[in-house]
């Protein structure tokens, strides 16, 4: 009898094994299903989904760059590794489809600026009597490269002015030589002196167009897009113009000389500009008018000039 219930506790014990080992294996298999099939999804639709949003990448870096570098000088950039070209007819076209066009089409410049924003009537755009349009950076670099005169200032003063801002606040010469014209045009526009604007163009952001403080002061001259919304009503991008440096330095020097009216001074235009209410600015007017010295010093062109 002993060897009998010997025999039946091992059979029992051998069979909750195997059942054991059973639902182990089909879970196991369950899971090993479960995998296969969502290999499989993935690696249907992966491609796909990275194809979709490589062209909605470029469409988007197309559609928000600012106006002056629409074209051939940005679509050239890192073309060996970028997938996309625009083809003659206007297309957003992939090399590795031989040429096919992709399904987005790219709207000629001119239709882009016609197009107003959701409830706004169609802005015009304010001509540059230098360039044609008033955000166009591409042609103020072509005009740098080729050594464009300043009226009143003489070739040697130019250079060492835009030597020593690209020496000091490492940028390219002439991305500098840009932005010196740039500034003497507007401050000779709206009658400020053009080195005050790149004193406080140093001050707020070191000559980084794409700078943005906590409190989202925005581009060069560190423009509050919230609070001066309007001023950039007349630029085709809206707001986004805020990170254009020409656009950035003709709402600045506009903010800036309101202040300096309202105020009465220079000194007191710049505490007003940095959105002092009291007394004292911080120091900020006197870290801009000190750095107008040095450029000043720099160039050999007088302040005020």
């Amino acid at each position: 009898m002993a060897a009998m219930g010997s025999d039946n506790l091992v059979s029992r014990s051998a069979r909750g094994l195997l059942y054991q080992f059973g639902e182990l294996a089909h879970v196991c298999a369950v899971y090993l299903g479960i995998a296969a099939l969502v290999t499989l999804a993935l690696t249907v639709t992966v491609p796909s989904m990275r194809e979709q949003a490589r062209q909605i990448h470029a469409a988007l870096v197309f559609v928000l760059r600012p106006d002056g570098i629409k074209g051939d000088l940005f679509a050239r950039l890192d073309s060996a590794r970028n997938p996309f070209f625009f083809d003659a007819q206007g297309l957003l076209t992939d090399k590795e489809t031989s040429g096919l066009p992709a399904v987005i089409p790219v709207v000629p410049e001119p239709a882009l600026s016609a197009v107003p924003l959701p409830g706004q009537p169609p802005r015009a755009r304010p001509a540059d009597p230098a360039s044609g349009s008033p955000t166009n950076f591409s042609r103020a670099l072509s005009a740098s490269v080729a050594g464009q005169a300043i009226s009143g200032v003489t070739s040697a003063q130019a250079q060492a002015l835009r030597s020593y801002i690209a020496r000091k606040y490492k940028i390219a010469h002439s991305v500098a030589g840009a932005l010196v014209n740039t500034a003497f045009m507007v401050g000779r526009e709206s009658g400020l002196d053009p080195q005050l604007l790149l004193a406080v163009i140093a001050i707020e952001s070191r000559y980084n167009p794409y700078a943005e403080s906590h409190v989202g002061a925005q581009g060069l001259m560190q423009v509050m897009t919230s609070v001066h919304k309007e001023k950039f009503d007349a630029f085709n991008e809206g707001t986004i113009a805020a990170l254009n440096p020409i656009a950035n330095i003709r709402v600045g020097a506009q903010i800036l000389g309101d202040c300096i009216k309202r105020r009465g001074s220079v000194t007191a235009g710049l505490a007003c500009y940095v959105g002092a209410t009291g007394p004292s600015d911080g120091g900020y007017g006197a870290k801009v008018l000190a750095e107008r010295r040095r450029i000043a010093l720099a160039s050999g062109i007088p302040v005020g000039h």
